[in-house]
């Protein structure tokens, strides 16, 4: 994919990927799923999504899932606008960083992403995009404050979430977050090509991005916020979810323990060079005579 036009010059890394578009753009705002073989559970979210008639386009960020859940008739009897399916190397976030880049190809404003294996409640989404056209660069859904729902969450779960991930991403990003593990946000486009973000590069492959983005955009002081959204783990069957055993696990803290020491910021080199106001015009033709204040006081 090329740079889009309306990214600032910066590096630009994006998996290679197929597009299948379905219906013209229809909104300002785009709700990106990334998924991998999520079956019937993308399947019920996408149902609810339909119901929920939210003004916003809808685009599967597609790993490259092999169980047969996202075919195309499917897809549009439920409204989704777009099927990109990664090609290239990487994982969630090169999955987000392909979205990411289309979403700004094509114009829109800004991009919500949640989660497609159906633990996250829609219906928080319109509070999202109210959230964007009020001016807010990054919204944080969080189960944890008040309005917001934890339901059946593993006990490991919780306690990693609320002792470890989420304190020390507080830590680095020198604000309060209460539930930094969750997927269910938005982003402005003015925060997704901020050069000094510099979210569009290899380095970020695994679950890396989602902890990074936290941390440099309440570093760089972009507008954030969290709001309350649900979370639902089901009551008699195993956490979905792609991280599993002890090298999960270590894969995941060890990705969060890079991005609280900056190893993820960009280098200088990648950076814009600072901005420096035009100098006026010379000034063209004779002086004006230098003022008398003594002449002027008669």
């Amino acid at each position: 994919m090329e740079r889009p036009a309306s990214l600032p010059p910066q590096p630009f890394e994006v998996p290679e990927f197929e597009s299948a578009v379905f219906a013209p753009k229809g909104s300002r705002f785009l709700l990106m799923i990334p998924v991998i073989n999520e079956g019937a559970r993308v399947r019920s979210q996408l149902d609810r999504l339909h119901l929920l008639s939210a003004d916003i386009d809808v685009a599967i960020a597609d790993g490259g899932s092999t169980d047969g859940s996202l075919d195309e008739a499917f897809l549009r009897a439920k409204g989704v606008r777009t099927l990109l399916t990664k090609t290239g190397p990487g994982r969630l976030s090169a999955q987000m960083r392909m979205g990411f880049a289309w979403a700004l190809e094509e114009g829109y404003e800004g991009v919500v992403t949640i989660d497609g294996n159906g633990k996250d409640g829609v219906e928080a989404i319109p509070e999202m995009i109210r959230s964007l056209e009020d001016g807010f660069d990054f919204v944080q859904g969080s189960r944890y404050i008040e309005g917001g729902v934890a339901e059946n969450t593993p006990l490991d779960r919780h306690l990693a979430v609320r002792l470890v991930h989420a304190p020390l991403i507080s830590l680095a990003s020198r604000r309060w977050y209460t539930d930094t593990t969750n997927g269910f946000r938005a982003h402005s486009a003015r925060l997704l090509s901020d050069p000094r973000m510099s979210i569009f590069r290899d380095v970020f492959s695994d679950y890396n991005l989602h902890y990074y983005m936290s941390i440099r955009a309440a570093r760089l002081k972009f507008k954030s916020k969290e709001i309350p959204v649900r979370r639902s783990y089901p009551a008699d069957a195993p956490p979905p979810s792609k991280i599993s055993g002890w090298a999960g696990k270590k894969r995941v803290l060890d990705q969060l323990f890079a991005a609280v020491l900056g190893s993820y910021d960009p280098s200088p080199q990648d950076l814009p060079p600072p901005f420096s106001p035009p100098l006026p015009p010379p000034v063209s033709g004779p002086r004006p005579a230098p003022r008398n204040p003594k002449e002027e006081s008669r």
